[in-house]
Parts: structure tokens; C-alpha cells; sequence
């Protein structure tokens, strides 16, 4: 008989939304960390994001805002908490660990693109040569990585129901 599903190793604590016994402390921990306990993710982590928004919100008035833009740089959830100043910045790169692998993946799905578009238009930025120009660029990126930010949070609050193609479509 071959065996179908290998074991894993269970965590030392449990996987965030798990409710009972040792997890309610684990939940109350979490919620006070500023982490939903249902997914294991902190909104924390868009605020790397909404830096870029509002870096390229101010383009289109103070062009020398594209260069402050320019000097942003992607990081994945672990580096974020890494290089923040996050009080429970250990807990939030653990919790995102153990989270819901579907949960993680869709957020993941989600922050990708939000990376990819910002990249792509630094990369764009750079080689225009006009403002006009990089203005154009920063109001399509907000226009284009607003949503995606909400959606995030949408997870993050465990809002499974958010409606993305109506999100995408505003």
C-alpha cells in the first residue's frame, strides 16, 4: 500500500484561526499584535505599499517627487517586518508562516501585482523624459494599485467575499 499525504511536522503554536483551548490565547495574542487572527496577516504590510501610492499621488503636482518614488524599493511580507519597527514584527512573520495556505497564496497573487505594476512603472519613470510624462505614469499606477490595495486589506480583514471584478472594474 502506498501512502497518499506524508506528515508535517506541527508548528510549536498554532495556526492562526485556530480556535480552542491554547488558540484563543493565541487569537487574543495576535488581535493585540495587530494581526488577524482568522488569517494571520497584519495590515502593517501595506503601508510599504501605500508609501509608493502616496509617493506617486504627489508626481503629477512636484515632479521631483517621481525621483522619491524611484528610491522605492519592493519587499516581500518577511523583509517588510524584518526592516520595520513593527512591535510584534517576529510574530507577524510567524503568523504569516503558518497561515492558511490558500489565504497566503491569494494575498501573495495579489501583492505580486502590485509589485510587478510599481516596478514597471519605475522602470518607465526612468526613461522618460518629460514630467508630463511621469505624471501620466503615477496616475495610471494609483489608478491601477488602489484596488489591488484594497483587495488586500480585504483578505487580510478575511473578507472572502470581496468581489474582484467589481474592485477591478472602479
Amino acid at each position: 500500500m502506498i501512502p497518499t499525504t506524508a506528515k508535517t511536522a506541527q508548528p510549536d503554536r498554532p495556526a492562526p484561526g485556530k480556535i480552542g483551548g491554547d488558540g484563543r490565547a493565541r487569537a487574543a495574542e495576535l488581535q493585540a499584535a495587530n494581526i488577524n487572527p482568522r488569517t494571520g496577516l497584519a495590515t502593517d504590510y501595506l503601508n510599504h505599499f501605500n508609501e509608493a501610492i502616496m509617493l506617486l499621488e504627489m508626481v503629477p503636482d512636484m515632479p521631483e517627487c517621481a525621483e522619491d518614488f524611484l528610491g522605492w524599493q519592493p519587499l516581500s511580507y518577511r523583509d517588510h517586518f524584518t526592516a520595520s519597527n513593527f512591535r510584534a514584527r517576529d510574530l507577524a512573520i510567524e503568523a504569516y508562516e503558518s497561515a492558511d495556505e490558500r489565504i497566503r497564496a491569494e494575498f501573495d497573487k495579489i501583492t505580486s501585482a502590485m509589485t510587478s505594476i510599481l516596478a514597471a512603472v519605475g522602470a518607465a519613470m526612468r526613461e522618460a523624459q518629460q514630467d508630463k510624462t511621469r505624471a501620466r505614469l503615477a496616475e495610471q499606477a494609483t489608478g491601477w494599485v488602489k484596488p489591488l490595495v484594497m483587495l488586500a486589506a480585504g483578505i487580510i480583514n478575511g473578507s472572502a467575499e470581496a468581489d474582484v471584478d467589481y474592485i477591478m472594474s472602479h
